[in-house]
Order: C-alpha cells, then structure tokens, then sequence
C-alpha cells in the first residue's frame, strides 16, 4: 500500500512539472522539560505532552560558515599574489577564485606545484594586494587645489598634500610628484584648467592625479560665483594637450 502511494505521488509530481530539491536543514534542540527517570529492567514512564516541548539552540541555516584557505594562481586585486595562501570567505572563494580558476584548495600537493620560483621571489610585481586598488581610486579621483585669490602663490607638494587631506586621503609630500613647469598665481586664467601629478605608492606603483585650481578670497565680495557639480564640467589642461611636463621620479608610500 505504502509503496502504490508514493509511486502515484511521485507521477503526480512528475506530471505536474514539480521538481524536488534536497534541502538540508539541521536544528539543535533540547527538551525544556527532562522526563523522569525509571528503575532499570522497569518500563519506561510514559512522556507527557509537555516533555514534547523543545527550545532552539542552535540553527545550522544561519551559522557563519569558517573561512576558506585557498591558493591564488594568479594576482587577484584586493587579495593577494600568486602562491600567497589568503582565508576568505567561502562565498568570495567559490565564486570570485575557485570558480574563474583563480584559485585552488589548499593541499600539499597545491602547495608545492604552485609555490613562487626564486625568480618570482626577486621580481615584485606588485608591493601589496591593494597597491592597484588604490592606484585605480586615485586615477579616477578629480582633487580640487584652492589657492588664494588675493595673496602671491607657487603650487608645491603640501598644496597637494593638504587637498588630499580634506578629500580624506593621506598621503606625504616625498611621495607627490608636481609638473616640470613651475605653476604659480593668483592667475584667473589658471581657474579650474587641470594638470596632473604623480603619486608613487610602496616605492612601486605610480598614479597619475588629475588636480584643476580653484582660487578662493577670504573676502566674501571678491569671491568668484559658485558653480554646482563645477569638476563634472570638461575643463582646459593647463599644459596643453600633452601632460609631458610630468616628473615621476618620487617615491615613497601612500596610506
């Protein structure tokens, strides 16, 4: 009998188009009211519906899962270099390493077979996991430079310095690099024309800044009117076309 329903309930799921999915779920559970005990060789005393009741301890569905240690085959952005052992989340290793054959399992076999060769020890590529992430924030980033509208000026590495600073970006003068050509003001045909400097990260990596100068006057009279969203607007390099005026000799790090 049992075996003629199931048969007739899985045709009816069959012809239905249904699709059954194993699903696992696991609960940990404890009883908040413990049975009495019974003599040995004596029948067991008969539970009670309130012996039936259970309290949650533990569900297994929304439990963090332990990281994952993986092998990185290649450099990974954010991640680390090739043979570096890194522990991640397993989510982010399925899908972002394991999955793009970016990484392998760590085992002893992965261990050696993708170990670094002395001359990938000697040859640093890249000076940290995140060297590259902050080289593509820094070129995508438009940094305002305000000088004084009223008092004689020459841009100098602290100017750069200090506007990085207000845009929430560290960075030491050692490692700003400005233009060959010597800028220098109050001169209103410099506003808001862009020139670059260049931002040595880890004493490796190197990023070319897009800056433009705003002049300002501590004299609310003599100030110039506000534009809104002003660096969206495409603006004249100072330079001309070419930035070749761009010294990248500096070096030192950007935090």
């Amino acid at each position: 009998m049992l075996k003629t329903w199931l048969s007739t309930s899985f045709n009816f799921l069959k012809t239905a188009g249904a699709i059954q999915q194993q699903v696992r779920t696991t609960f940990v559970l404890k009883r908040k009211y413990d049975p009495l005990l019974h003599k040995k060789n004596t029948r067991p005393r008969k539970l009670r519906a309130k012996h039936f009741i259970y309290e949650l301890v533990e569900d297994t569905n929304i439990k963090r899962k332990p990281n994952l240690e993986v092998i990185l085959k290649t450099y990974v952005e954010g991640v680390g270099d090739k043979g570096d052992v890194v522990s991640v989340r397993p989510n982010f290793a399925y899908n972002k390493l394991l999955l793009p054959d970016k990484a392998v399992y760590k085992t002893e076999e992965n261990l050696s077979l993708y170990a670094k060769t002395e001359e990938e020890k000697n040859t640093i590529v890249h000076s940290s996991a995140f060297a590259q992430r902050t080289v593509n924030v820094i070129e995508r980033f438009s940094l305002t430079v305000t000088m004084n509208k009223d008092q004689p000026w020459v841009v100098e590495p602290w100017h750069i310095r200090a506007s990085l600073r207000k845009a929430g970006i560290y960075c030491p003068e050692e490692c700003i690099t400005l233009p060959k050509e010597r800028i220098e003001g109050p001169d209103m045909n410099k506003e808001s024309k862009e020139f670059y400097c260049t931002i040595t990260i880890n004493n490796l990596e190197k990023a070319r800044l897009r800056c433009h100068i705003r002049h300002w006057s501590t004299d609310p009279s003599e100030r110039l009117p506000y534009v809104a969203e002003y660096w969206k607007i495409p603006a004249e390099p100072l330079f001309g076309s070419e930035e070749a005026n761009v010294n990248t000799d500096a070096s030192t790090d950007v935090k």
